[in-house]
């Protein structure tokens, strides 16, 4: 773990000092020189993650494919996506827009002397080892993830932007990505204020953020595969994910469709809350309203419509409210 941090150092500085820093003295930005270099992470995150999917998960998906991809469009939105979020343009816009933000706000609170809780130090010796911290963020994180990922599907507001997540009738390696920039902006605030109460060191940040992308990016593919009947207790699989996707005519009070499987790794979640189903056999995904026979619904061909879509339906969702 040592030897890889080293080396993960070893190439951000490498590339800060010979990309990032000479852009930015170029273009008059030395000030962001301390963002830019933590961005620099995020960047080198994104681009080992890009070559697994590319080099490990493609070929995965050409070999076991749940379904034949007739909707290259589509897929080709969602690698915008995956571009968008994995190689730090949005990190890189919220350094700049949200984090100094929050910087401020727990800043006052250590003024106050209102300290934060540092989970690596409850047990020396053993919770400051960098596995064993890295397994304690894991689940952490992973049940935040659960609980937001529920709210989404349970609060209407929230499902009129998460809508264009499920909106991909054709999961691939590249629809984990496929989010209103609002909702992950909502998702990202609630997810660094658990990490700075906890403590988490900024590598570590980057590691767990890397780590949950990828097993999403593996639970989104198109790869008929599943686990066995223990692993899929385990760890979240393509079919156990897929069958969070299905498209189903039966709605939930809200209008939506999907009630279950909503962990990101640990199934143990959904298992614990009653909302796990094993059952899944690779069905078409979607939302039920974008079939024909049920109106034929609209979310957007291309990257800009989904997001406009996506603000329309919160909208009329606040009219609805106001006017009722």
């Amino acid at each position: 773990m040592d030897t890889f941090n080293h080396f993960i150092g070893i190439c951000q500085d490498a590339l800060f000092e010979s990309v990032i820093q000479p852009v930015l003295y170029q273009l008059g930005l030395a000030s962001v020189a301390e963002d830019a270099y933590d961005a620099t992470l995020w960047l080198i995150a994104g681009i080992l993650q890009i070559a697994v999917l590319v080099c490990v998960i493609g070929p995965l998906q050409r070999w076991r494919p749940v379904e034949a991809i007739t909707d290259r469009r589509a897929v080709r939105v969602d690698i915008l996506y995956t571009i968008i979020h994995r190689l730090g343009l949005f990190r890189v816009a919220l350094f700049f827009a949200i984090d100094p933000f929050w910087d401020s706000i727990f800043g006052e609170l250590h003024v106050w002397g209102l300290s934060t809780l540092q989970l690596d130090n409850l047990w020396p010796g053993v919770t400051d080892h960098p596995l064993v911290s890295l397994a304690i963020y894991l689940v952490i994180f992973d049940l935040v993830e659960y609980f937001y990922h529920r709210a989404q599907h349970n609060f209407e507001w929230m499902w009129a932007l998460h809508a264009v997540h499920h909106s991909q009738r054709q999961m691939t390696m590249w629809s984990d990505n496929r989010n209103h920039l609002l909702d992950d902006v909502l998702h990202d605030v609630v997810i660094v204020i658990v990490s700075q109460l906890i403590g988490v060191p900024p590598a570590q940040f980057v590691a767990v953020v890397a780590i949950l992308q990828l097993v999403e990016s593996v639970s989104h593919a198109n790869l008929r595969i599943g686990f066995g009947r223990l692993g899929e207790r385990l760890i979240v699989s393509p079919r156990f994910h897929r069958e969070h996707h299905a498209i189903a005519y039966e709605a939930t009070p809200t209008g939506k469709v999907v009630g279950s499987n909503y962990a990101v790794i640990f199934p143990v979640w959904d298992i614990l809350f009653r909302t796990a189903r094993f059952d899944g056999r690779f069905g078409p995904t979607g939302i039920a309203d974008q079939l024909p026979e049920a109106g034929g619904r609209d979310y957007g061909d291309t990257f800009l419509a989904q997001q406009w879509l996506g603000i329309k339906r919160l909208c009329r969702i606040r009219r609805r409210r106001r006017a009722a």
